[in-house]
């Protein structure tokens, strides 16, 4: 390919403008008809859970309280928290509690669990195309989640901070940055089209072109007329 300064580069853009803004519109189109016509919306629901200490008052009641031994334990304990949260013994008792037709497998990859960083906070998320299930399932999943850690830890350091609510709002779909990625993704391919079209056109069509060619000076162009016509005579019409 011949190299091309700014200037010039900027040129065979300009002159390439309609073809590009075309593209960019074609590819755009297909971002929406993709986002609005082709995309499943789905909802994903939040339960926040929040690991706190817990020691026996002199009644024998069980009081919250945080030590540092406390926040030490939650610490290592949270890695296998978000573990036991999809494991196959919580997954088969939500299943089953809730009488939901699902996989546990399906399930499972439905599920993320987040701690977030340097707190005592765990999220549960869950993803379904029906958003009152997602808002179900998330919060079946911790309360039997908190159960199986009370039954195999005999510790009671585990509360739900917020139950997880209906969402109106798909958290796979955004419109506009679709559009936008589309319409950018058109953008590259416009100019990869120019860029290699140019490469490949070996036609003269500046006396720029013709010294670069020859490595000559061009001495002479000729102009080219249109409508000239030479009658008999030598007249032009």
């Amino acid at each position: 390919m011949e190299e091309l300064d700014l200037k010039e580069l900027l040129n065979l853009f300009w002159s390439k403008i309609f073809q590009i803004i075309l593209i960019v519109i074609i590819t755009a189109g297909i971002g929406i008809i993709y986002t609005f016509g082709f995309t499943t919306p789905k909802y994903s629901s939040t339960t926040t859970l929040l690991l706190a200490g817990s020691e026996q008052s002199s009644n024998g009641d069980t009081k919250n309280a945080i030590t540092t031994t406390d926040v030490t334990l939650n610490s290592k304990l949270v890695s296998t928290y978000s573990d036991i949260v999809k494991s196959n013994t919580v997954i088969r008792r939500v299943i089953s509690n809730l009488g939901i037709d699902v996989s546990e497998d399906n399930l499972r990859k439905n599920v993320s669990v987040k701690n977030k960083e340097d707190t005592d906070i765990i999220n549960i998320t869950v993803t379904n195309e029906n958003a009152a299930y997602s808002a179900k399932i998330a919060n079946e999943i911790a309360k039997v989640f908190i159960q199986e850690i009370q039954n195999r830890y005999h510790i009671n350091n585990i509360d739900i901070l917020d139950e997880a609510e209906v969402e109106s709002t798909p958290s796979n779909i955004h419109h506009s940055k679709d559009i936008v990625i589309f319409a950018f993704g058109g953008l590259v391919i416009a100019i990869m089209y120019i860029l290699v079209a140019n490469m490949l056109d070996t036609t003269v069509k500046t006396p720029e072109d013709v010294e670069k060619g020859v490595g000559l000076p061009v001495l002479v162009s000729i102009p080219l007329l249109e409508n000239f016509n030479i009658e008999k005579g030598g007249k032009r019409k």
